[in-house]
């Protein structure tokens, strides 16, 4: 069936207490309503039409993959947004969705759209302040009342409307049309074309959620906070399914997509953003934080590093505390230490530095050794030059390199040097100050107040 997805995502939402538009809130890193959008589309959605109002410029700019926008300037509810959503529509059959509501998975709206007319209900123990939908004996939805207008037998339905409902457009655009505002709030309420499709001989399935959070909506900070940990619960789990071991999946963040090869080890309060990439036999321990990167098999990354924008070859070591900063590309049986922050570096096979470095906009070849505080001085005011070293260099200890400066192959850079100026290969290079000694030189004194 070819069908339409039409999202409602014209709410301010005030009780989010913020200057955004409440739709474009983040879950997993991402706008609620991009999860709406991508399942729709994952689900095979043919059109996909949102309903803005609040906010909707900064709406648009924010969400991908959406074929219409149609914008609800004065907000009358919930029909209303529908009637004019349906405006935008050109498919056979539509699936009424909420931004708000980001949970929702790609199967449910397949299974939705495949029954050609139904409702979707969630079941709670405690369904007091929801609306009630009614069922007859068949399964089908005869209508939904509100909590405050139900009886004492319609209060005891524990089937409640999650707003989420699909049909034909025909009928859809028939109903809305049909829709008055004589109630408290002086609002078209969507709920209302239940009844109309029962009376019209088109009665909707009503399906019952089998998880309860994808119908769950986000009105303020705490029920997104929620369904953060629901999101992030069902990423560990799916990490955890492909063959991943989570040292503690209650203290796992997700923010993006995840790929993964097997027996991959995942330490306590890791935070994996973005597109990463982990081959097999990957450690992260605990607390690294991992931002758009490749890392090769077998390679392990310890505690308290971070990486980002890099791309890091098998059989490598990085940390603790390391940082690798976006350009950085090393290659297999590299090291990088602790307090070593690298940008812009392609590091070859077996190269390392392991201690309280910074290299910057660097081509360094394989089997090099940087010795413990050395600098790249790779930024001279205005520009940034590089730093290229060969294959087998010994890099001594407090050794800085002012680029634009080669170091060739085999060359050694004794400790404490200042290099200015391009090394041979395999010589010595002895880059400081004569050392001196004064006898008897006394050290400076406080005065006496």
């Amino acid at each position: 069936m070819t069908f339409s997805a039409l999202i409602l995502a014209a709410g301010k939402g005030t009780r989010m207490k913020s200057n955004l538009p409440k739709v474009i809130h983040p879950i997993g890193g991402k706008p609620m309503l991009q999860h709406v959008v991508d399942a729709a589309r994952a689900a095979g959605a043919a059109e996909i039409v949102v309903v803005i109002g609040h906010g909707g410029e900064t709406v648009k700019s924010s969400v991908k993959s959406v074929d219409h926008w149609v914008e609800q300037a004065e907000q009358l509810g919930t029909g209303h947004a529908v009637k004019l959503g349906l405006r935008g529509v050109s498919k056979p059959q539509t699936i009424v969705l909420y931004g708000d509501v980001p949970m929702i998975q790609s199967e449910t709206i397949t299974d939705l759209v495949n029954r050609k007319s139904a409702v979707l209900c969630a079941e709670l123990d405690d369904p007091t302040g929801y609306g009630r939908v009614v069922i007859d004996l068949d399964g089908y939805a005869q209508r939904i009342i509100e909590h405050k207008d139900a009886n004492d037998s319609e209060l005891k339905i524990n089937k409640i409307n999650t707003g989420i409902l699909t049909a034909s457009t025909e009928h859809l655009i028939q109903w809305c049309e049909a829709l008055n505002c004589n109630n408290a709030q002086g609002e078209y309420y969507l709920t209302d074309v239940v009844e109309m499709a029962n009376d019209n001989g088109q009665s909707m399935q009503a399906v019952t959620l089998a998880d309860i959070h994808e119908g769950e909506g986000v009105n303020n900070r705490v029920q997104q906070a929620r369904l953060e940990r629901v999101f992030q619960q069902r990423m560990a789990e799916k990490l955890m399914i492909e063959g991943v071991t989570l040292q503690d999946p209650s203290r796992l963040d997700v923010q993006g997509s995840v790929t993964v090869g097997s027996d991959c080890h995942i330490g306590a309060n890791v935070q994996l953003y973005g597109d990463v990439s982990l081959g097999d036999g990957v450690v992260i321990e605990a607390n690294c934080v991992i931002k758009d990167a490749v890392i090769g098999s077998n390679t392990r990354i310890r505690a308290f590093s971070h990486l980002e924008g890099a791309s890091v070859g098998q059989f490598a070591e990085i940390g603790p505390y390391a940082r690798l900063r976006p350009g950085t590309q090393l290659a297999d049986q590299t090291k990088i230490g602790n307090f070593v922050e690298t940008k812009n570096v392609h590091m070859g096979q077996g190269s390392k530095a392991n201690h309280l470095t910074y290299l910057g906009d660097s081509l360094i070849g394989e089997n090099t050794n940087i010795g413990a505080g050395t600098i790249t001085c790779n930024y001279d005011g205005a520009n940034k030059h590089q730093t290229v070293m060969g294959n087998n260099v010994f890099i001594g200890s407090n050794a800085a390199l002012v680029a634009p400066v080669k170091i060739g192959d085999g060359a050694t850079v004794a400790a404490g040097s200042v290099i200015t100026t391009d090394a041979e290969p395999n010589a010595l290079v002895v880059a400081r100050a004569k050392q001196r000694v004064i006898s008897g030189w006394k050290r400076p004194v406080k005065s006496s107040k």
